[in-house]
C-alpha cells in the first residue's frame, strides 16, 4: 500500500447551539480534514480539531505546519499493514512551530495535524485490506493487554454552562433520554455551581452518575473551598480543576483533600501526549486521564497513553472535542469498541450538535447513549465529498499525485 495523493481542507463546521464552559464559548469549529488516496484507489479521510487553549494549535498554525512539513517520507513509504502507516505518521517530524505564534509550546503541538493524517491513512489502508479499524486495534501485538471486542457501548450526556432555566431543561432531557452518566460543566463566572448541581440532582435523582469538569477554572490554593460544597452531590470525578501551568500543585491538594474526600482527579487539558502522562504519573497529580483522539495525536498515540496508564493504575475516559464531525465520531467508536475498561465514554453527538456531520451515516448515539460497533472496512463511513468541497474555506494539495 502506497500513498498516491494527500489533500488538506479547512472546513468551518457550524454548531446547532453555542457550547459554553469556563474556558471558552464555541459556536463553530475550524476543522482540519485530510483526504488520502492510495495507489490502488482506496480513499480515506481524517479529522483534527486544533485548540489553542489545549495543544497550542490554531487552524492557521496547523495549516502552516502541514504546508511546511516534508512529506516525502510518507509519499515514498510502502505499508504492509495499516498500523505501519499510523507508525509512520507518529514518527513524522513536523515542521517546527512558528515562533511568532507566541503560544506555550509543549510536545503535543501538532497533534491535531497528526490525528488528521493518521486517521486518513488508517481509513484508506483499512479499506484497502478490507478490515475495520476496531479489528486492527485489537490485533495490534503491542496492545493485546488493553484490547477487547465490545459490540455496543454507552455514551455519557453533558450539561454545559447555561442559565438556571436552561440547565434545568437540559437535566430533564437527560432524564427522559435515559442517560445514566452525565458530565456537568462547572466553574463558569457568574453561575453558582452548588445551585446548579442542586437543580440537576433534583431532576435526575440520586442514582445517576455525575462528574464535574471545571476546564481550568480554579486554582490550587482555593480548590478546597470551591469543591467542598459540591461533595454532597456525590460527584464521581473532577476533571481539570486548575490551569495547565498549575497542575503540579494538584499533588498536594489531592493528597490532603481530594483523596480523603473520595473524589478522583482527571486530567484533560494537561494530558495531551505520552510526555504529559509520564509527568502526571511521576508527580502523582491525578487518578484518571481523559483521552481525546485529536488532542492526543490520533489512535496510535492514544493507545500508548492508555497502555502507560494501565501500567500505573490510572483510569482512562474516552472523551471528545466539541463539534466533531462523523469522521472523529467514527474513530472514537472504533476506539471505544476495542479498548477494554474505559471508565466513561463521550462522543457521537453528531446530529445533536453539528450542522454538517459530513458522513452519509448517522453515528449519533441512541436512547440512553447506546451505540453499536462499526463493521465496515477502515473507519466504516462514507463521506459527502461534494459537501466538504462546498464548505471548504481553503484547500491544499499536500501530495498532488
Amino acid at each position: 500500500m502506497q500513498i498516491h495523493r494527500l489533500t488538506a481542507f479547512h472546513v468551518p463546521i457550524a454548531l446547532r447551539r453555542p457550547v459554553r464552559h469556563a474556558s471558552f464559548t464555541r459556536t463553530d469549529n475550524d476543522t482540519l480534514l485530510i483526504r488520502c488516496v492510495l495507489r490502488d484507489g482506496s480513499i480515506g479521510w481524517g479529522e483534527g480539531l486544533p485548540r489553542t487553549y489545549v495543544t497550542g494549535e490554531s487552524i492557521d498554525s496547523a495549516w502552516q505546519q502541514l504546508a511546511q512539513t516534508n512529506l516525502a517520507g510518507l509519499a515514498d513509504a510502502r505499508f504492509t499493514a495499516p498500523f505501519d502507516a499510523a507508525d509512520a505518521v507518529s514518527r513524522l517530524p513536523l515542521h517546527p512551530a512558528d515562533p511568532t505564534l507566541h503560544t506555550d509550546l509543549r510536545e503535543c503541538f501538532g497533534n491535531s495535524v497528526r490525528c488528521a493524517l493518521e486517521l486518513a491513512l488508517l481509513d484508506a489502508t483499512g479499506r484497502s485490506c478490507g478490515r475495520p479499524l476496531a479489528d486492527l486495534i485489537r490485533e495490534h501485538p503491542e496492545f493485546t493487554g488493553i484490547s477487547q471486542f465490545t459490540s455496543s457501548v454507552r455514551y455519557s450526556g453533558v450539561i454545559t454552562s447555561q442559565s438556571p432555566a436552561a440547565q434545568l431543561l437540559s437535566a430533564l432531557k437527560m432524564r427522559l433520554f435515559g442517560f445514566q452518566q452525565i458530565k456537568v460543566k462547572v466553574g463558569t463566572a457568574g453561575l453558582s455551581d452548588s445551585a446548579c448541581l442542586a437543580r440537576i440532582r433534583t431532576v435526575l435523582g440520586p442514582h445517576r452518575g455525575l462528574r464535574l469538569d471545571a476546564n481550568e477554572a480554579w486554582h490550587c490554593e482555593t480548590l478546597r473551598e470551591q469543591v467542598e460544597p459540591l461533595l454532597r452531590f456525590h460527584p464521581q470525578s473532577l476533571e481539570q480543576p486548575v490551569p495547565h501551568g498549575e497542575v503540579a500543585g494538584l499533588a498536594e491538594v489531592r493528597r490532603q483533600f481530594l483523596q480523603p474526600a473520595g473524589l478522583p482527579v482527571m486530567l484533560d487539558e494537561s494530558l495531551c501526549c505520552v510526555e504529559d502522562a509520564e509527568r502526571a504519573i511521576a508527580g502523582q497529580w491525578c487518578d484518571a486521564f481523559n483521552i481525546r483522539l485529536s488532542k492526543c495525536g490520533g489512535i496510535l498515540r492514544s493507545l500508548q497513553i492508555v497502555r502507560l496508564a494501565r501500567q500505573h493504575g490510572i483510569r482512562c475516559q474516552l472523551g471528545c472535542q466539541v463539534g466533531e464531525t462523523g469522521i472523529l465520531s467514527a474513530a472514537g467508536r472504533h476506539f471505544a469498541c476495542s479498548v477494554s475498561d474505559l471508565w466513561f465514554l463521550e462522543g457521537s453527538f453528531d446530529r445533536f450538535l453539528v450542522q454538517d456531520r459530513l458522513t452519509e451515516q448517522d453515528l449519533t448515539f441512541g436512547r440512553a447513549g447506546h451505540a453499536y460497533s462499526l463493521l465496515k472496512p477502515g473507519l466504516s463511513i462514507d463521506i459527502d465529498e461534494c459537501r466538504v468541497r462546498q464548505l471548504a474555506k481553503r484547500t491544499h494539495e499536500l501530495l498532488p499525485g
